[in-house]
């Protein structure tokens, strides 16, 4: 137990390291207002995560890819916020103060996770072939 303990402080030590010395060279180079900086840290601290990665089958925040695919169903996306059924995901990240790339790197969601129900996008793409938007009058 103690070695895991070890660990788990070795691995905040890094953490803090890191993102400590990436926001005080973005904040070197850049002008960013005091309520800014919670979210610049939050933000690099995200970043690194994804970026270290977990090893296993599971992410950082514990998901597994079978938890991953289950939360996209075909009539609604399952918020790993909230745990509700949503057609299309900006309105509530945005509500939430994510965007769809913060939200992507907080749960360890790969880069191709859709922000839009796919029964949803489908029925949105028949509208527009049906009414031809896109298509250059003749």
């Amino acid at each position: 137990m103690t070695q895991m303990n070890n660990l788990n402080e070795t691995h905040a030590s890094f953490m803090l390291e890191k993102v400590g010395t990436i926001v005080a060279a973005y904040v070197s180079r850049n002008a960013v207002g005091m309520a800014d900086l919670p979210g610049l840290i939050d933000q690099v601290h995200s970043a690194i995560s994804v970026l270290r990665g977990s090893g296993s089958g599971a992410n950082s925040t514990g998901l597994t890819p079978a938890q991953v695919e289950a939360s996209i169903q075909r009539d609604g996306l399952i918020s790993f916020i909230d745990g509700r059924s949503y057609k299309t995901m900006k309105r509530h990240l945005t509500a939430n103060g994510l965007t769809p790339e913060r939200y992507r790197a907080k749960y360890g969601l790969p880069a191709d996770y859709p922000m839009v129900a796919p029964g949803y996008a489908a029925r949105r793409s028949e509208i527009a072939r049906a009414i031809q938007l896109g298509q250059k009058a003749g």
